[in-house]
């Protein structure tokens, strides 16, 4: 039997990689409707819904915080635009604390799992979507691995997605791509989960989320990190053109 171009073993590769990935999207969503987990993806439904959440929390005991962990991991490996809302999910059901410190191990895991992935079965798949992006963080990652990354995820120049998946395509070794990583997301990860915090206690208090809300100390202070956070890349990027400017006096 003579072989078309469609039945090439490279061709055979790609389709499997492909279903492979369409069944586990579609096994995500179906999981997230079936338990209803969709229906509180927006502020609005948190607020709604607290007391039901808080409940959820309380059955679930130590159990709570891994379940939440994992959400966040599938959610992150699978590039959903979900960082933010869980990321303030995280404060809002277990404070700041302990859901910063569940937003770290969450978006550190699924991260992994998506940097392992384009490392091995899903690599040319995933390496296409980077685009020409990949040359612009090629020389960085050259440069110190570690550095880099730690850069990149405390600055967020670049998408969340994208620094995922680029270490993978530049040799930067596992273990810097973790460390890296749960380092550089700290910041973001414990600003966010103390506005969630905030959230959750105008709401225990009878308070609604209104603009008066936003003068309380635990929430006016979490702005303020946010504007903080907000502010971080352009910081960066005048710095960065002052000191090429500075460098090219020099030579």
């Amino acid at each position: 039997m003579i072989e078309t171009a469609y039945d090439t073993p490279p061709a055979k590769s790609l389709k499997l990689r492909l279903l492979a990935v369409a069944v586990s999207v579609a096994a995500v969503v179906f999981v997230l409707n079936l338990t209803g987990a969709l229906d509180y993806l927006s502020f609005a439904a948190l607020a709604r819904n607290r007391e039901w959440l808080v409940g959820r929390v309380e059955e679930l005991g130590v159990a709570a915080p891994v379940v939440f962990v994992l959400v966040y991991a599938v959610c992150t490996a699978f590039s959903l635009p979900s960082g933010l809302l869980l990321s303030t999910l995280g404060g809002f059901l277990f404070g700041t604390w302990w859901g910063g410190l569940s937003n770290v191990i969450g978006a550190t895991l699924g991260a992994t799992m998506i940097f392992l992935a384009a490392k091995t079965v899903l690599g040319d798949l995933l390496r296409a979507r980077t685009g020409s992006l990949l040359q612009k963080l090629e020389a960085g990652f050259r440069e110190n691995q570690l550095s880099y990354m730690l850069v990149l995820r405390l600055v967020p120049l670049f998408p969340f997605w994208l620094v995922n998946l680029a270490p993978a395509f530049l040799g930067v070794r596992l273990s810097t791509f973790i460390t890296g990583t749960f380092v550089g997301i700290i910041p973001g990860a414990f600003v966010f989960a103390s506005v969630g915090t905030g959230l959750g206690a105008i709401l225990d208090s009878g308070g609604t989320p209104d603009g008066s809300a936003l003068l309380q100390p635990h929430v006016f202070l979490s702005i303020i990190g946010l504007v903080v956070l907000a502010l971080v890349p352009v910081v960066y990027k005048r710095f960065r053109r002052s000191s090429s400017r500075t460098t090219e006096k020099l030579s």
